[in-house]
């Protein structure tokens, strides 16, 4: 069925708004995946906050010119399923990743990073990238180390100086 004007206009700018907003981008070879797999892939997409797309690659590569994903555009032939991650940046790698373990049929093509094109090869290096929670935690724990370790080292003194009274308090008692 052949789109009107209006509607690949809409595509577009459809496309080319979530591309604006998203951290990063998968795309991927979705050919021979049933309905009731795709299905499956776009609820676990909806819980982790990926946004599918299937569009035809012209339409995309007009959505994607100025973003910071047009170096995909190469990558886009055949049947593209393109997963933009919004808030998290390996969330759609994740979720290709995963899906790709018990479904073989779904090929990841190509990833885009802060305007960088990623061989889909590194897909599984991306998906292991921590989330941002898990990135502030480990930031965190590194910024208290200092701090703790000064502290231990402030009371070191005064530590040594208790234990070793209550020592010498203990000789004396074994001794009376």
């Amino acid at each position: 069925m052949a789109l009107r004007l209006e509607q690949k206009k809409a595509i577009v700018a459809s496309v080319a708004e979530v591309a604006n907003r998203s951290s990063s981008l998968v795309a991927a070879d979705y050919k021979g995946l049933s309905v009731s797999e795709m299905t499956a892939l776009r609820a676990q997409a909806r819980k982790a906050g990926v946004y599918l797309r299937v569009a035809r690659n012209t339409l995309v590569r007009r959505a994607l010119k100025g973003t910071s994903f047009e170096c995909i555009n190469d990558s886009l032939s055949g049947p593209i399923l393109l997963a933009f991650a919004g808030e998290e940046l390996s969330a759609g790698a994740r979720l290709m990743r995963d899906f790709a373990k018990t479904n073989d049929k779904l090929v990841v093509k190509a990833l885009s990073l802060g305007g960088k094109l990623i061989d889909g090869k590194q897909l599984e290096a991306v998906a292991k990238l921590p989330t941002r929670d898990e990135a502030i935690a480990s930031l965190l724990a590194i910024m208290k180390a200092p701090v703790t370790k000064f502290v231990q080292t402030m009371a070191a003194p005064h530590t040594k100086l208790v234990r070793t009274l209550a020592a010498v308090r203990d000789e004396k008692q074994q001794q009376a």
